[in-house]
């Protein structure tokens, strides 16, 4: 189950990230102008810690989820296929907000509080000349109130794992990368691309069956093969059956035999009594 979530967690990110760039399009345009007075290398080198840095902080957050997901909610669900089915749902939930349902607005007016209060410490990073500057900004970053982050989040605290949940955040995280790094035309292209064929509602779509299934499909495997342990008891008792009355049959026909021979064998002895008795009759006649 691990590899398909973490496709998931992948395609969620990359179909998800014209939303990135419209909730982090300002701070990355910010970061870009603090860096002006570096070289261009060094500035390539300090946009990639940044981003590890949200890479990092987005895989302490699932840590958390994991954490929460093995103590708190593994217990309550252990020994029945209410964890699957969570799972389930919670798929379908992401893909619907991907079709435009504004579930996560709430969640992410929650998250624009403690955004704020994170102001002081975004202060002290910039500009970003240095690379421990450009680690703390993408930490700190990882914290942006997202509706998306908040999505995989989820998947997160039903992985069910601490490692699986860092995992799926981790690569949640790299599927933001490419719309965030990109150059202008770049991001444009990209953003037309989506937008064309409709990917983000596709994948929540996708979301959405995939979720369906996770519920669905064992429930249905394991109706099929009830009904297939009937059939085999089925065929078995007429197999033990059928012999059981092929010998009965075969020891009533053996004991007809036996009547019959012993029959046979009483006949003569009857034959030959008479026979005695008859002859001192006989003689008896005779004189």
């Amino acid at each position: 189950m691990t590899t398909p979530l973490l496709l998931a967690a992948f395609a969620m990110g990359f179909f998800g990230s014209p939303h990135c760039l419209g909730m982090c399009g300002g701070l990355v345009t910010a970061f870009g102008l603090s860096m002006q007075e570096v070289s261009p290398l060094k500035k390539r080198g300090l946009i990639a810690t940044y981003h590890f840095g949200r890479l990092v902080s987005y895989s302490i957050l699932g840590v958390i989820a994991g954490i929460v997901g093995t103590t708190v909610l593994a217990p309550l669900l252990m020994g029945n296929s209410t964890p699957r089915i969570l799972l389930g749902l919670v798929l379908v939930f992401i893909g619907l907000s991907m079709l435009g349902m504004p579930f996560l607005n709430k969640l992410e007016k929650v998250g624009m509080s403690v955004w704020k209060k994170l102001s002081p410490l975004r202060q002290k990073v910039f500009p970003i000349t240095t690379f421990p500057r450009a680690l703390a900004a993408g930490l700190l970053w990882g914290f942006l109130p997202c509706g998306l982050v908040y999505g995989a989040l989820l998947m997160a605290v039903v992985g069910n794992d601490i490692a699986t949940g860092a995992l799926l955040m981790f690569v949640f995280g790299l599927g933001t990368v490419p719309m965030l790094v990109a150059t202008q035309e770049t991001v444009g292209w990209l953003h037309k691309q989506i937008g064309r064929y409709k990917l983000r509602q596709l994948n929540g779509v996708v979301m959405i069956l995939s979720g369906l299934a996770v519920i669905a499909l064992p429930m249905a495997m394991k109706h099929m093969g009830g009904h297939g342990s009937h059939g085999g008891h089925q065929m078995h008792d007429s197999s033990i059956s059928a012999p059981a009355e092929h010998g009965t049959h075969n020891m009533q026909h053996m004991a007809d035999e036996n009547m019959g021979g012993h029959a046979l064998q009483h006949q003569p002895m009857n034959d030959h009594m008479h026979s005695a008795d008859e002859m001192p009759m006989q003689h008896h006649s005779n004189n």
